[in-house]
């Protein structure tokens, strides 16, 4: 039976989050407020809309459309000078090794991510020739929980939902998956991705072998 690996970005292939963080942050300062990285958890897998709504919640700031439309592309701009400093380094322990043994085995593989500098990311990281499919924040109009994001995916990658894996480190993300009926694998603490099928801290924790058994690759 043909399998399809799906994998989120932020937290999962690469750690911009703390790139994220640090733009939320100079916005939030600018707004008059302070905003904490422990805040910056509510943010992980939600939209960017979200994310600036939960931010003048916690500043207790009301912003006019208008507003709120420019607030949200000053932080993205904030964001992309960070990201422009990008490159290999940034690539989270092992995630290459697990990509290049499914890129060597033909598995088909996308990206499933509510970012819309998914492609930008993953070129300057030098991983965009990995990926067959990239479905990001550009294609979808529901936010993760909402599985949008991963059956679209695995119709690109032309494979049922049921016979998709996907890589995720963030509850929403976990949440999608299962919603979907894919393979889901938790990237991180075990405690808060809970329900995922499988949990490991990262990539550093999983065995080809683990790999393989997901594949059907004997």
């Amino acid at each position: 039976m043909k399998k399809g690996f799906i994998f989120d970005l932020d937290g999962v292939i690469v750690d911009t989050a703390k790139y994220h963080y640090l733009a939320w942050k100079k916005l939030a300062n600018e707004l008059g407020f302070e905003f904490t990285e422990e805040q910056n958890e509510l943010f992980k897998g939600v939209s960017r809309k979200r994310c600036l709504e939960i931010l003048l919640d916690i500043g207790a700031v009301e912003a006019t459309q208008y507003q709120f439309e420019n607030w949200m592309v000053e932080k993205n701009e904030d964001y992309l000078e960070y990201i422009k400093k990008m490159d290999e380094t940034e690539i989270l322990p092992d995630v290459k090794k697990v990509l290049s043994f499914l890129k060597k085995n033909k598995i088909p593989i996308a990206l499933g991510s509510a970012s819309k500098n998914a492609q930008p990311i993953l070129e300057k990281v030098g991983l965009l020739s990995y990926f067959d499919v990239i479905v990001d924040g550009n294609n979808v109009t529901k936010a993760k929980p909402d599985p949008e994001v991963f059956i679209l995916a695995a119709g690109k990658l032309g494979v049922s939902s049921e016979d998709c894996v996907v890589f995720e480190d963030a509850v929403a993300g976990i949440e999608a998956a299962n919603r979907a009926n894919m393979t889901s694998i938790g990237i991180g603490n075990e405690n808060i991705l809970s329900e995922a099928n499988y949990n490991f801290e990262d990539f550093t924790q999983m065995d080809i072998n683990f790999i393989k058994e997901l594949a059907g690759i004997s």
